[in-house]
């Protein structure tokens, strides 16, 4: 099956351990010399309607992934690992 990187932000990621929904990707990690994706990025759940933040972003090891199909992707992990957010660079620079 081949799938573009734009198609991953459509596809729903579901813990297949805990039965839990994560979220839809939204960005990835990419090792650039061995040309390889190494995690997936899901964002955290909104807090209060989103009007409090969000929760700190899913990373998701490649390794966990047990299946990819055509609207959701399946992880298999006890836990996913949290990452805080990344600081947003000013708009001036």
């Amino acid at each position: 099956m081949l799938c573009r990187f734009s198609e991953f932000r459509y596809k729903e990621v579901i813990n297949v351990r805990t039965g839990t929904r994560l979220g839809y990707v939204c960005d990835a990690e990419f090792d650039s010399p061995e040309g390889r994706i190494t995690a997936l990025i899901v964002p955290g759940k909104a807090r209060y309607f989103g009007f409090a933040g969000r929760e700190d972003d899913y990373v998701l090891p490649w390794e966990c992934i047990s299946r990819i199909g055509d609207d959701i992707i399946l992880v298999e992990t006890d836990h996913a690992i949290r990452r805080g957010k990344r600081p947003k660079k000013p708009w001036f620079q």
